[in-house]
């Protein structure tokens, strides 16, 4: 019975009791420091709510389209934090989220998936070909964040210059490439990616087994519509919370956001780590990141345009350094088809020292 308490889904569980109190600080006009912090972790367990969801709904309507499920709605709570947040005019921090959420997945979440597996197991084994795919193509978001960034150097001070349109086609790209490598996951090459299959325990022990579509429907919604009511808490404290906590916008972003939306998903890659599915845990951090960069980011700059006010990909040198940087330390970890804790604690480190920098940038 304790066993079943702890279990990090269960315990995330006892989060939900901030989206109650999240509610009634906002109707009572409280500090939006309090706010903020209410509002970030109710939706820790929201966001699991709808991964649970959507993998329910995966059992029921097969391998093809609960595949596109799981790809499409696997970070729809970062999409929806992001939303708002663009809706209300703050880019930086959605530019910050997305650099945040792909540091952190091939950083923090498969840094603490290897070094806690690894420390249960000496040598954890995994599908390296699909590690090496999965790193090239977190390359080619290094190189969509990189080229606006250059273009922008280049014709500085240049008439007519079309860096909108250089940012909406560079998205059309990425997201053409996120449609061609769901064929490529789901259809030609799904063998692949065998080992992220988990089999009927598993799927029990994680509570992805047994609902109903009608109940899986009406979590999804729910806790769609809870984490959006959340996130425009969230979004509408950030800008006053981190004045008061001493911080940057895109320290929040990064770091604080990006942490937020994935919480749900961390917990899932670690457990699968502790079980000895590395190939799971792989494609749960590194396919986390690719939906970020390759769907999340494109489908941000289609939605702005709909709002009125376009958003392009141009970020920060310092976010672009950094994606460019945690790419090529995951493709190196990823090369052998093996892990260990050490691995683990040099993604970890890495990701520490970019948090501090981002940490020390000025107010």
């Amino acid at each position: 019975m304790l066993k079943k308490i702890i279990a990090p889904e269960n315990l995330l569980n006892w989060l939900l009791i901030f989206v109650p109190i999240a509610i009634v600080l906002e109707w009572t006009h409280a500090k939006p420091i309090a706010i903020f912090v209410t509002s970030a972790l109710a939706i820790i367990p929201l966001a699991g709510w709808m991964g649970r969801a959507t993998e329910h709904l995966a059992e029921k309507m097969g391998e093809g389209i609960g595949g596109l499920l799981n790809a499409t709605f696997g970070n729809a709570a970062e999409l929806i934090i992001a939303l708002v947040a663009m809706r209300r005019g703050l880019f930086d921090v959605v530019k910050a989220s997305i650099t945040g959420s792909i540091v952190g997945n091939i950083l923090l979440v498969l840094g603490l998936s290897i070094l806690l597996g690894g420390l249960k197991y000496p040598n954890q084994v995994f599908n390296r070909a699909a590690a090496m795919l999965g790193s090239t193509m977190l390359a080619l978001s290094a190189i969509a964040l990189l080229m606006p960034a250059l273009f922008h150097i280049l014709v500085a001070n240049k008439p007519n210059v079309r860096e909108q349109d250089l940012s909406l086609e560079i998205a059309i790209v990425l997201f053409i490439t996120y449609v061609l490598s769901l064929i490529f996951t789901l259809r030609t090459h799904s063998h692949l990616y065998s080992g992220a299959v988990e089999v009927e325990g598993e799927q029990a022990a994680t509570g992805a087994h047994g609902w109903s579509k009608s109940r899986s429907l009406i979590v999804l919604l729910v806790a769609t519509g809870l984490v959006a009511l959340m996130s425009e808490f969230l979004v509408g404290a950030v800008e006053e919370a981190s004045h008061v906590l001493g911080l940057s916008g895109v320290f929040v972003g990064v770091i604080l956001v990006a942490i937020i939306g994935n919480a749900a998903e961390h917990s899932t890659a670690v457990l699968m780590a502790l079980k000895n599915k590395m190939d799971l845990s792989l494609n749960i951090a590194i396919g986390s990141s690719m939906q970020i960069a390759l769907f999340v980011a494109p489908v941000l700059v289609f939605v702005s345009y709909l709002f009125g006010k376009p958003m392009d990909l141009l970020f920060t040198t310092l976010e672009v350094v950094t994606v460019a940087v945690s790419v090529a330390v995951v493709a190196l970890i990823a090369q052998d088809g093996e892990s260990n804790w050490m691995e683990g604690v040099l993604l970890l480190a890495v990701y520490t020292i970019l948090g501090l920098t981002f940490y020390m940038l000025p107010v």
